[in-house]
C-alpha cells in the first residue's frame, strides 16, 4: 500500500527517526495484536538501549492509560491515536511540568515509540462518524508499539540476560573473596606458614584491587578466575601443611624429636636449663603480674643483647629499652612462624619482657630449630610447670658468642643474673 509520511506542526522539522517510525508502522500486518502493558514492561526493561529515562517512561505510561483497550491492534487505524491535552497528560504523569512533558514526548517520538499525528492547528482532538466511531484523530499514534513489539521483547530479553549474568558473576566474586580471605586467615594461624600467607594476601589484594566501582560482567569474570586460582593455591597449601603437621606429631612431640636427633639445637644445649626445675623464690615468676619487673631486675638489657645480638638487626632505630625489645620481638615473630595465639600465650604465662627475651633467643638459634612456633609452645608449657628459666638460656648463648666472637661483646658486666 502507499505510505504517506505525516509531518509535525509548526516549526518542528521531520527527522529521520520519525520517517523510520512511520515506515515501520506502515509495514506492520493489520492482524498484529499485542498487550500494551506487556510491551510497556519490555520497553521499561530495555529503556537504556532505547535511550529513554524514567520520566519518559512515566509519560508513556500515562499516554497508554488514555487508550481504553488493553489490546493494541495494528488494524485499528485512527483508533490507536490518543489525544489528551498537555494538562490532562501532565496530571496523569503525576504533575510533571509542561516543559518537561514536552521534552519527554519529543524523546519518545525520536525513539520511534510514537508518531505525531498533528492537526492543522497543532491541537489534539478526534472527529467521530456515525455511531460514535472514530473517523479522524489527531494526537500520538501508538502503532509503533505494535509494529516493534517483537524488537522490544528481544531487547528486553538481552538486557535481562545481561543483568542475570552480572548478578551471577558478582555473587561468584563475593563468594570467592570470602573463601580466599578466610583461607588465608586460616593459613596465617598455622605454625610455620605466615610467610606464605603474607605473599598470598598481597596477591589477593592485587587481584581485588583492579575491580572498578561499577564492574562489568567481563571484569568480574576475570577477577573471578584469578580468585578461583588463588583459592585453589591456598587450599593446597593448607592441606599440605596439615598433612605435614599430622606426620610430624604435636609441637611437644616435635620438640622431643628435635632434642633427641640433633644435639646441636637450642633445646639440647647442656646448660639450657629445660630439664631443670626453676628454683622457688620471691624473685622468680616472670609469668606473674610483676614478671616484667623480675625479669628486668634479674637480667640487664645489655646482657640480653650480648647474648642475642641478632634481634638488633630487626629494630629500626636500635634496641634502647625493654619496650623496644618487645616491639622488635613482635615484629620478628611472624618471620619465625610463631602464630599470634602462641605469642599471646607466651606473654600471658612468661610476662611481656621474658617472652620477648625468649623470642630473641629463638631468633639467635633459628638455624638450629625446626619449628620455632612449636618450640615456643613447649617452653611455655615448661614455664607453667616451673621447669624453665631464662638464666641458663642466656648463659648458653653467651658462651656461644664468646666461642665464635671472642672480645666482640658490648663489654657490659654479665652478672645480675639468676642464681
Amino acid at each position: 500500500m502507499d505510505l504517506h509520511i505525516t509531518t509535525p506542526f509548526g516549526r518542528r522539522p521531520v527527522t529521520p527517526a520519525q520517517i523510520r517510525a512511520q515506515a515501520n508502522a506502515g509495514g506492520c500486518p493489520s492482524e498484529t495484536t499485542v498487550h500494551k502493558w506487556s510491551v510497556f514492561r519490555d520497553i521499561a526493561a530495555a529503556r537504556t538501549r532505547l535511550g529513554l529515562g524514567d520520566r519518559a517512561l512515566a509519560v508513556l505510561d500515562a499516554l497508554l492509560t488514555f487508550h481504553p483497550e488493553t489490546a493494541l491492534s495494528a488494524g485499528e487505524g485512527p483508533g490507536l491515536v490518543v489525544f489528551p491535552s498537555n494538562a490532562a497528560l501532565a496530571l496523569r504523569a503525576h504533575g510533571i511540568a509542561e516543559a518537561t512533558l514536552r521534552r519527554h514526548l519529543a524523546a519518545l517520538v525520536e525513539a520511534g515509540l510514537l508518531i505525531r499525528r498533528d492537526s492543522p492547528n497543532g491541537k489534539r482532538y478526534v472527529r467521530r462518524g456515525q455511531g460514535g466511531a472514530i473517523a479522524q484523530a489527531f494526537g500520538f499514534d501508538l502503532t509503533p508499539l505494535v509494529a516493534r513489539a517483537g524488537e522490544f521483547a528481544a531487547l528486553a530479553g538481552e538486557v535481562r540476560a545481561e543483568a542475570q549474568a552480572l548478578r551471577v558473576a558478582r555473587e561468584r566474586v563475593t563468594l570467592l573473596r570470602r573463601d580466599c580471605a578466610k583461607l588465608i586467615q586460616a593459613l596465617e594461624a598455622e605454625e610455620g606458614a605466615p610467610g606464605a600467607a603474607v605473599a598470598l594476601r598481597d596477591r589477593y589484594a592485587a587481584v581485588v584491587g583492579v575491580l572498578p566501582r561499577m564492574p562489568s560482567t567481563a571484569a568480574l569474570d576475570g577477577v573471578g578466575a584469578a580468585l578461583a586460582a588463588l583459592a585453589s593455591d591456598v587450599g593446597k597449601l593448607l592441606i599440605a601443611h596439615h598433612d605435614a603437621s599430622e606426620s610430624s606429631g604435636t609441637p611437644a612431640q616435635s620438640e622431643r624429636h628435635i632434642q633427641n636427633s640433633n644435639p646441636d639445637t637450642l633445646g639440647s644445649e647442656p646448660a639450657i636449663g629445660l630439664g631443670r626445675k626453676e628454683p622457688a623464690g620471691p624473685h622468680r615468676g616472670e609469668g606473674t603480674p610483676a614478671g616484667s619487673v623480675t625479669t628486668r631486675s634479674s637480667y640487664s638489657l645489655g646482657l640480653v643483647l650480648d647474648a642475642c645480638p641478632e634481634v638488633t638487626a630487626f629494630a629500626r632505630e636500635g634496641v634502647r629499652s625493654w619496650k623496644d625489645l618487645a616491639d622488635t620481638a613482635e615484629k620478628v615473630r611472624p618471620m619465625l612462624g610463631i602464630s599470634p595465639d602462641a605469642w599471646r600465650e607466651a606473654r600471658e604465662v612468661m610476662g611481656e619482657d621474658a617472652a620477648a627475651v625468649t623470642v630473641a633467643a629463638i631468633l639467635q638459634r633459628a638455624d638450629h630449630i625446626k619449628s620455632p612456633g612449636g618450640y615456643l609452645r613447649a617452653l611455655v608449657e615448661r614455664k607453667r610447670r616451673g621447669e624453665f628459666s631464662l638464666g641458663p638460656v642466656l648463659q648458653a648463648l653467651m658462651r656461644a658468642q664468646l666461642q665464635t666472637q671472642p672480645g666482640q661483646l658490648r663489654g657490659r658486666h654479665v652478672g645480675n643474673r639468676e642464681g
